[in-house]
């Protein structure tokens, strides 16, 4: 505890001498969300970065949440306490494979969800979140065919909800919520009779078919707080727990393992400590480095979400 209590030091001690802002998603663990200037879900924390007036960006999350608030912020400085905190979505859609797609689909208007590289970004026309995608989607004409990439089970859930036939969908997935079993869900159903299933749109169709919300992680929290209800089985990444419990005090939440690691954990987002948050803000290494091209490209689909209101 002492050694922890100094570590929390020294990391206050460096955001003001760094002139540093802290963003956390949701998924970190709880004692990093306590420090932070902001916790949100990937689109709230993009909104903050493009406000923020720093210097410095210490973004505890995963990669591709940090090269997207440095192509907001060029000229600030942000690090990432960990740099080998990926993402198994932008694993699974390489940039030369979205480039090729577009060689010989150039009338496809190209979706990408935020959970991609900045390369795949640079060559999409417009990004979305899991809590816009709907949105997104629906600002594009419907006669324009539409590939949505990269994660098939979000792209299955807009595509029912917007009942668009010319949109295809990239086979790739966030490996916690593709994993979470549909029959360990119908057992904590059971289990726990008086809760209801709130639901990310990363899980598969069998998973979000017994969910009475569907939703972000941010609505997630935002449904569950304003909800009657006093028990909820949480379909996510099981860091919301913090946020969770803070807002809804007195409420149960209940999470279900996944058959990736029969927890419900994302071992990418676990990989930020406090030790290397200190590190981080005191070597302001690991950075994120893009060159002006790159991000200029990027921007712009970035800049098409974030004027959808």
């Amino acid at each position: 505890m002492i050694a922890s209590t100094t570590i929390v030091d020294e990391i206050l001690d460096l955001k003001k001498q760094r002139h540093a802002t802290l963003l956390a998603h949701h998924y970190q663990e709880p004692e990093i969300q306590e420090l932070a200037d902001v916790i949100g879900d990937s689109l709230e924390l993009a909104r903050k970065a493009r406000d923020f007036s720093g210097e410095v960006i210490a973004f505890c999350g995963v990669w591709f949440m940090a090269e997207t608030a440095k192509v907001i912020n060029p000229g600030r400085v942000v690090v990432v306490p960990d740099r080998d905190a990926s993402c198994s979505l932008v694993e699974s859609c390489p940039a030369e494979a979205v480039r090729a797609f577009r060689q010989s689909h150039p009338n496809h208007a190209i979706v990408s969800y935020i959970n991609t590289s900045v390369e795949v970004k640079a060559e999409s026309d417009i990004l979305c979140t899991s809590r816009n995608a709907v949105k997104v989607v629906n600002s594009i004409p419907r006669d324009q065919p539409v590939m949505f990439l990269p994660d098939r089970n979000l792209g299955a859930f807009v595509k029912r909800k917007t009942g668009r036939e010319n949109l295809e969908v990239w086979e790739g997935a966030c490996f916690v919520h593709e994993t979470f079993p549909a029959r360990r869900l119908a057992e904590a159903r059971l289990e726990h009779p008086r809760a209801e299933v709130v639901a990310h749109p990363e899980c598969t169709e069998a998973v979000l078919a017994m969910a009475d919300f569907v939703g972000s992680t941010s609505a997630i929290i935002e449904y569950c707080s304003s909800s009657d209800v006093r028990e909820f089985i949480v379909m996510t990444e099981s860091g919301v727990r913090f946020s969770l419990q803070r807002q809804s005090p007195g409420k149960r939440f209940y999470f279900v393992a996944n058959e990736q690691c029969n927890c419900s954990e994302c071992p990418y987002m676990k990989l930020n400590t406090l030790e290397k948050l200190r590190n981080a803000l005191r070597d302001l290494t690991p950075r994120v480095e893009l060159s002006p091209e790159i991000m200029a490209r990027a921007l712009v689909p970035l800049e098409r979400m974030l004027a959808l209101k």
